[in-house]
């Protein structure tokens, strides 16, 4: 992945060490310099006339689907949980109080209801599939939704295709990959990663040009970097990476000093207003920061709304330390969640960005129906809610039905990889196309048969 926040050298096993400018393919890390692109557009496997972008709200931990969007306020006490149930702009849907304004704009949002899966119920398993569509096995990690998009689209306007905002989701217990990571696909199209709180008041444009022992270097000596450092780093230049240095030095460097890319960050050019509305916590401004970083042409954005499920109050409610209490639903998540939410929706459609956006707000898995002795609820991958909003999807629908105490689906169940098809779909990727894979073996973006959700379209 590119980091902002790299302040070690790269030791490479053959020996040679170089500096982290070049961090672990940070030169193209960012889409640059993509030699199959014309012919995938030529073969159509990428829709020119559907240049879609996509924001995608991961919530880490794991909503409650009783407790957020598939309530069942005639279930037992110890199923329906302490929340009531509240009308929305759409009739016959309800979502939980904990969301009023979100009730208010339910004609942009699409609910679907049945969504499960069958591997282990750990978060880092979730993570993967549900930002890849697949489970990674035997070594093999898939690439997320924006690392393929990264790859058959590239850069626009010189910014980072791949945008992972604040930092990228940290230990939640599994010692597993998470799913940003561009796997196969290789380091090119990793995302770009803030590594950093737009809510912090000493937030600053991040340094897009070299690190602070690079920066020595001159304004004017900076375009010639490579032959300040070729004395160091002779050895590395004869070898392979040094090859992909030269065929992408200079789309790296306009792309780090450009202020397109410089602009895209400058949150504190927003008015107090603007920044009040989606909420002055990081999550609120990442969504703002997100919003700004599509604009101005990063075509995929995904926000963490948290880093972590140990000692924070996150999504994960297992009722006891280090976890969370189910009342942090009411007093702290839902209204976080509700107000960047709904403000980014406004916001895209008032832009008029909403209609070429997705917004997609998703957790790894639901919780157990029952509440457990701790007061909470735990894991539970049979059965949870995805949000579904923009682009071109509809509004104001319920996809599936859960059972009578949201365990299982009780009709028109929804797979991982569905929900991976509806995506790419949405963004106007032909579902047959091939990417190469490990050891250069052709892999569909989705197996044969697998279809999008098409009561969304």
């Amino acid at each position: 992945m590119f980091r902002l926040d790299a302040t070690r050298p790269v030791h490479f096993c053959d020996g040679l060490t170089r500096r982290d400018f070049l961090h672990a393919g940070s030169l193209t890390a960012l889409g640059l310099g993509l030699p199959a692109m014309q012919a995938l557009a030529q073969s159509g496997s990428v829709t020119r006339d559907r240049d879609v972008n996509c924001i995608l709200l991961f919530l880490v931990g794991g909503p409650s689907q009783l407790d957020t969007w598939d309530m069942k306020p005639e279930a037992p006490e110890e199923i329906r949980g302490p929340f009531r149930p509240i009308a929305t702009k759409v009739p016959g849907i309800q979502v939980s109080e904990v969301f009023p304004r979100l009730a208010t704009m339910m004609d942009k949002v699409s609910l679907v209801r049945t969504v499960y899966h069958t591997a282990a119920a750990v978060h880092d398993t979730g993570h993967q599939m549900m930002q890849t569509g697949r489970l990674f096995s035997g070594g093999t990690e898939h690439p997320p939704y924006g690392s393929v998009l990264a790859k058959l689209k590239g850069s626009r306007h010189n910014t980072p295709p791949y945008v992972v905002l604040p930092k990228p989701i940290g230990p939640t217990g599994g010692n597993l990959p998470h799913g940003h990571a561009a796997g196969y696909l290789g380091k090119t199209y990793d995302p770009f990663i803030l590594n950093a709180d737009p809510n912090d008041r000493a937030f600053k444009v991040p340094d897009l040009l070299p690190p602070d022992y690079v920066t020595a270097v001159r304004e004017s000596r900076r375009r010639s970097l490579r032959s300040a450092i070729d004395g160091a780093v002779g050895a590395f230049e004869a070898s392979a990476d040094a090859r992909l240095l030269d065929a992408n030095f200079e789309g790296a460097f306009k792309l780090m000093s450009s202020p397109q890319a410089r602009a895209a960050f400058e949150i504190a050019s927003e008015p107090a207003d603007v920044r009040d509305r989606y909420g002055r916590t990081r999550f609120g401004q990442s969504c703002l920061l997100a919003r700004r970083l599509i604009e101005r042409g990063v075509r995929f954005v995904t926000v963490n709304m948290f880093e972590t499920v140990f000692n924070e109050i996150t999504w994960d409610i297992h009722g006891s330390a280090p976890f969370s209490p189910i009342e942090c639903y009411k007093n702290e998540v839902g209204p976080n969640f509700d107000n960047a939410y709904t403000a980014l929706l406004e916001d895209l459609e008032r832009r008029g960005l909403l209609e070429t956006t997705l917004v997609l707000a998703f957790g790894e898995f639901g919780r157990t129906p029952k509440i457990n002795p701790a007061g909470g609820r735990d894991h539970h991958p049979a059965c949870w809610t995805v949000l579904f909003a923009g682009g071109p999807f509809q509004g104001g629908r319920v996809v599936g039905a859960s059972d009578e105490i949201g365990a299982a689906p009780k009709d028109r169940p929804v797979t991982t990889a569905e929900i991976a098809a509806t995506v790419f779909h949405g963004l106007g990727i032909d579902l047959a196309t091939e990417l190469p894979g490990p050891q250069s073996r052709p892999l569909r973006l989705v197996d044969h048969g697998v279809e999008p959700i098409e009561e969304l379209l």
